[in-house]
């Protein structure tokens, strides 16, 4: 049941995810797409810390789990290193660092 609900959650995720970062990146070339929903993301992991019933299975591993991406985020880095554009990687570092840890922390304050 805890697989399923994982399943369902990150299926909802994930496409909201894709959707958001391909709509953003018709504006500009700086990951604000990413940002976001790692941001957002961030935030709803914080929200939701606490026992892991169904819902919290269901948002907080499967929802926010597909919609934020570590994997992506790096990639940015990379090629940001790779295009010598630091200082956009840079600011995409420390952005989504700060915003990221700042985002928890809230919805943790707001949660608990």
């Amino acid at each position: 049941m805890k697989a399923l609900l994982v399943l369902l959650g990150a299926s909802i995720g994930a496409p909201v995810r894709f959707i958001v970062d391909q709509y953003l990146r018709k504006f500009t070339k700086f990951p604000l797409g990413i940002l976001l929903v790692n941001v957002v993301g961030s935030f709803i992991i914080g929200l939701l810390i606490g026992p892991a019933d169904n819902l919290h299975i269901f948002l907080l591993v499967g929802f926010a789990g597909g919609f934020t991406t570590w994997s992506t985020f790096i990639l940015d880095l990379y090629l940001a290193m790779e295009l010598k554009k630091y200082k956009s990687g840079l600011l995409n570092l420390f952005l989504s660092t700060t915003l990221g840890l700042g985002a928890v922390w809230l919805g943790h304050y707001i949660g608990s």
